[in-house]
């Protein structure tokens, strides 16, 4: 039985609910093997990030180099690169393996507030690795360092997706979970135009990996063949239905439910 292939390359996350760990929950979810090559080691819990250690980039760069060699890679997904030293070995590994369908999560911040990309590496993602993306998963605040502009109104995030683009993404999804509105509004903008996504807002705390676990369904999507609006639709409707069965776990920002009871999860 043949089984489409992802990878994901990002940070591990201790706590299970973000990073590496989410990302290859939500591949099985929604179809997919996963691959990982890990970035970083986190000791992070709901509550924070007590401390990081860097992968040495050999290192990384041997990973990438053996799961590319050995597997059919169908899409590709970034979470975590901390410095620019490893986002500079990724960039070099998804051009010599000619890896496609890269979904770039642009991680800097975690969800208890911690930093989890460096001054210095912000540059190289956009100079580097945005150029390379299909898609672009930037929350509010990511939206707004990547662009360099306001992302506060609809219209404010539709100028910084463009300026995304610009950048030579060929997608950018500006998630509109940070705003208040309800529904959520996610945009999905190409050089065609602009597509909205709208879903329920659900309350609560466990929002931990949310953007990890989005756009790994997206990736996943992706590797089963479907067009990049077709993914970003049902990862939206793996999302909300990940949160609303959220487990009560934790004393700070929970996890989510990575194989929430909804049909399209059970491939």
């Amino acid at each position: 039985m043949s089984i489409p292939v992802a990878l994901t390359i990002a940070g591990s996350d201790s706590g299970a609910g973000a990073g590496i760990q989410a990302d290859l929950k939500s591949f099985a979810a929604n179809g997919v093997y996963g691959l990982s090559v890990i970035t970083a080691i986190t000791a992070q819990n709901t509550v924070g990030v007590r401390a990081v250690q860097d992968i040495d980039p050999d290192v990384i760069r041997a990973q990438l180099d053996a799961v590319s060699e050995d597997f059919a890679i169908g899409a590709v997904k970034t979470g975590m690169l901390s410095s620019a030293k490893i986002i500079d070995v990724v960039v070099q590994g998804l051009r010599a393996h000619r890896l496609p369908h890269l979904v770039v999560d642009p991680v800097m911040v975690a969800k208890s507030g911690d930093r989890l990309l460096r001054e210095d590496a912000v540059e190289a993602l956009r100079r580097h690795l945005l150029p390379l993306a299909e898609v672009v998963t930037p929350n509010l605040p990511e939206a707004q360092t990547l662009a360099g502009l306001p992302a506060g109104t609809l219209s404010d995030r539709i100028a910084a997706a463009r300026a995304i683009l610009a950048l030579g993404a060929r997608n950018v999804v500006i998630k509109g979970g940070h705003g208040e509105e309800d529904p959520v509004v996610d945009l999905l903008v190409d050089a065609d135009g602009v597509r909205e996504f709208r879903a329920p807002r659900v309350r609560g705390t466990s929002t931990h990996g949310t953007g990890c676990t989005f756009s790994a369904a997206i990736a996943a999507g992706l590797a089963r063949g479907l067009s990049v609006a077709a993914a970003v639709d049902e990862a939206r409707t793996y999302l909300s239905a990940a949160m609303a069965q959220a487990p009560d776990l934790g004393h700070g920002h929970g996890p989510l439910n990575h194989f929430p009871s909804v049909a399209h999860a059970v491939r």
